[in-house]
């Protein structure tokens, strides 16, 4: 190991950094680790990726608030304030303490500092000047305050032509060359303790209000760092604020302008597949080259970048950048399809937000959702944020990330919800606050064919980015397998089979309430359940069985599946036997079953009349009413597995419980042999069914419903608990507790799947709550788990 650097006059060798996932802590944490210090890390909200590439590089992750024994310096981040426990720990132990910005400079020190600096760009910047020294072959250490996309540049002896060709690239590295090339941050005011050899600055603007209360703070605070510059000054011709700045003098080392105009001079020649082509000329030596990277700020990222790398003597070619890995969360495209492109940045200052959209503009509608960074920004930067936001053509606002900062007058995000809507811009605007969860719904209902979606802000927007995106895509490749579904079955298919897209499931079921099936089939045999069954299996597609629709609610969503009804009439016989048994259909209704076994005069079936159900589901469920079970009357049951074989079951080969089935569970019933109790006069039969009838009117609601909602409990009822509970007439939209059975929830007219839920959650709460029992739903909730929706 290296023997490392005295730093603040002082020999440690162990180092400990707080915040140390933090984009500005992580790779000075690697950097100090190659140059030989012991280093450990905690944080508070680690990125998993972004921990295990400081375990890779040595850095070892400690829970937070450890400060470990032997730890002789602290570092924190900005972010980082006196009363964090392991600061506090540090202070009672006598440790030294350092901001992250004090310990880079101390660190890069003895070294030609190139510092990239500057309001918005910086982190590409550095990247871009990084890739380029590589590839021109001059050795230099680094420390980047980002990832590079897929932590991978091309190494020099690569050519631009082989993009295939890459090797691990961390945020932070030590050569043997005498350059470093360094983002330095202005954020907390540590700028002061560099003394670079050449300083690029992308361009200033008034940004970090907490610390610098206003521009001419920001001014002073790099007018002293140019001045402190010995080798080259390089500043963009457009930035007025940069401009102020070197006009005031003190500087000891030349200034270099790049852009449109000035010493190193660049325009766009061509722009195609995110991929730029650039003219140079003025001070540069090389007169060409390309770019990949979007926008016209990315344009004059890379002309600096490559004015820079001249001056230091390097050479690189016309492709330097042609390949440019980019950096993580700027200009993301986290997923690009004819449907959408999705990306990902961290702008999170109006100037940034502004050169985002622009330079997106031109690939489609954009749709943005912005989460503001820190509550002192918002609130100096409201209506600027407003304005900046209005390049879009549909937003959409999360709340402030924090960042550590508590909430200040006017810095919240419906403070620019109103500066907008104050502004008279007819772009749809939407504020979704307390959190997430609501956006993907809106997005989907927001996006549009050809849309281009754009997540900005330095926050935990990045996590919600990726997840949407990896939802898109998922659902996008499910919709490829059901496109291929299709394809593949209806060619196989009998005119009489119906093969529904989208069929709503409301009207077919008892509750009335649900969306569509994404799928719909009803096969007229066997072979064709097999073919469905088998193609389903084939593209990993969910498959769902559906009788007479009830004992079940279906989401308002629908059911992202292929749903199977045996409804044809070929699966509803009814086929008295020579020995007295009935071979009966899974597609026949119950009430059928029972007036077709009274008029054969065949009793024992009349305690199934009622419900409202066909004999695959009273199957699968078990079924009962008035005392009787469905596998009382039954001798052996028909199946087909998911996998298309064909078995018969004795009753005592199957395992039944309560409104249970277990083979059934992943098998579709196709019939069964059925034993009637005994032979008697239909007028008997009839008279028992009357009975049945009569007492099931007197304790059972007419209006629409899916039967009993709860089990049992264990020597009790749900529907007393209920009762007793106060909950009769309870009420969510059209859904209500029935006033006739409280183990019923039934449709008033109108009630939505929601109203179901909510009214279905609302009565388990009230009844743990008085009687202290955890009631298990006994319908089914069709397309999902009950668990993820109590």
């Amino acid at each position: 190991m290296n023997q490392p650097p005295a730093v603040f006059g002082l020999r440690v060798n162990r180092v400990h950094l707080v915040g140390a996932g933090g984009m500005g802590m992580a790779p000075l944490g690697l950097y100090l680790s190659q140059l030989g210090f012991a280093v450990s890390g905690e944080d508070d909200q680690w990125n998993p990726a972004v921990r295990e590439l400081l375990e890779q590089g040595g850095v070892a992750a400690v829970p937070s608030g450890l400060l470990p024994d032997d730890a002789e310096l602290l570092v924190f981040s900005s972010a980082v304030g006196l009363t964090h426990p392991t600061r506090r720990a540090a202070t009672a132990r006598g440790l030294a303490q350092a901001r992250r910005g004090e310990m880079l400079a101390e660190a890069v020190r003895g070294k030609k500092l190139v510092a990239v600096v500057g309001s918005h760009g910086k982190t590409t910047t550095t990247a871009m000047l990084i890739t380029a020294l590589e590839r021109a072959g001059l050795a230099c250490d680094w420390v980047v305050g980002g990832l590079f996309h897929d932590n991978a540049l091309p190494p020099a002896h690569v050519h631009a032509a082989s993009p295939g060709h890459m090797h691990p690239a961390p945020p932070a590295r030590l050569s043997d060359g005498e350059w470093v090339v360094a983002e330095v941050d202005e954020s907390d005011g540590t700028i002061g303790g560099f003394a670079p050899e050449v300083t690029l600055a992308v361009n200033l603007d008034w940004d970090h209000p907490d610390h610098y209360g206003g521009l001419a703070d920001l001014e002073a605070a790099f007018g002293s760092l140019f001045a402190a510059t010995r080798g080259a000054v390089f500043v963009s011709d457009v930035c007025a604020i940069t401009a102020g700045v070197v006009a005031r003098g003190g500087l000891q080392a030349p200034v270099f302008s790049f852009g449109r105009t000035g010493d190193f001079l660049y325009s766009v020649r061509g722009r195609k597949e995110g991929v730029q082509e650039l003219a140079l000329s003025g001070r540069f030596t090389l007169r060409e080259a390309v770019v990949r990277a979007q926008g016209e700020f990315n344009a004059a990222n890379a002309a600096a970048a490559l004015a820079v790398a001249q001056f230091m003597g390097a050479m690189p070619g016309r492709d330097a950048l042609a390949q440019f890995a980019g950096v993580r969360r700027r200009q993301t495209l986290l997923h690009s399809s004819p449907a959408v492109k999705i990306y990902e940045d961290y702008a999170h200052h109006p100037t940034e937000i502004r050169a985002l959209l622009t330079s997106l503009r031109k690939s489609g509608r954009l749709v943005v959702v912005f989460q503001p960074h820190r509550f002192t920004r918002t609130a100096q930067f409201t209506a600027e944020f407003a304005a900046a936001l209005a390049g879009a053509a549909r937003i959409f606002l999360m709340d402030v990330y924090g960042a550590g900062e508590k909430p200040v007058e006017g810095g919240t995000s419906a403070d620019i919800y109103a500066a907008f809507k104050r502004s008279g811009s007819e772009t749809p605007i939407t504020y979704l606050p307390g959190g997430d969860a609501a956006i993907p719904g809106a997005l989907r209902t927001a996006l549009e064919p050809g849309d281009v979606l754009v997540f900005a802000g330095a926050g935990d927007i990045e996590q919600t980015a990726r997840d949407f995106a990896a939802a898109f895509k998922a659902a996008e490749a499910r919709e490829a397998a059901w496109d291929g579904f299709l394809a593949a079955v209806r060619p196989r298919l009998g005119t009489e089979t119906k093969l529904l897209e989208r069929e709503m499931l409301a009207p077919r079921t008892t509750m009335r309430v649900g969306g569509p099936a994404r799928v719909y089939a009803e096969p007229v045999s066997e072979e064709e359940l097999r073919t469905l069954l088998a193609e389903a299996r084939a593209r990993a597609l969910p498959v769902y069985l559906l009788g007479r629709g009830s004992n079940l609610i279906v989401p308002d969503e629908g059911v992202d599946g292929l749903v199977l009804s045996l409804s044809h009439e070929n699966w509803q016989k009814f086929e008295p036997q020579p020995d007295g048994r009935i071979r009966a259909g899974a597609g026949l209704r119950l009430k059928n079953l029972c007036g077709l076994a009274t008029k054969a005069g065949l009793k024992g079936f009349e305690f199934l009349e009622g419900i409202p159900g066909s004999v695959g589901g009273a199957l699968r469920m078990n079924a009962g009413a008035m005392g009787g079970w469905m596998f009382d009357v039954v001798d052996e049951v028909r199946l087909m597995t998911f996998d298309g074989e064909v078995r018969v079951l004795k009753k005592g080969e199957m395992h039944v419980d309560y409104r249970y089935c277990g083979e059934l569970q992943s098998a579709i019933a196709l019939g069964a042999v059925l034993r009637p109790a005994a032979t008697a006069e239909a007028t008997d039969i009839r008279r028992q069914m009357d009975v049945y009838q009569k007492k099931r009117h007197e304790t059972q609601p007419r209006e629409p419903s899916a039967g009993c909602i709860f089990k049992n409990p264990p020597g009790g009822s749900a529907g007393r608990l209920i009762n007793e509970a106060g909950l009769k007439g309870e009420r969510v939209g059209d859904a209500e507790v029935s006033t006739v059975h409280a183990n019923f929830i039934v449709n008033r007219g109108h009630a939505s799947g929601a109203d179901v839920l909510e009214l279905v959650r609302r009565v388990r709460a009230r009844v743990k709550e008085a009687k202290g029992v955890d009631l298990e739903p006994e319908v089914l909730l069709y397309g999902k788990e009950w668990r993820d929706v109590l």
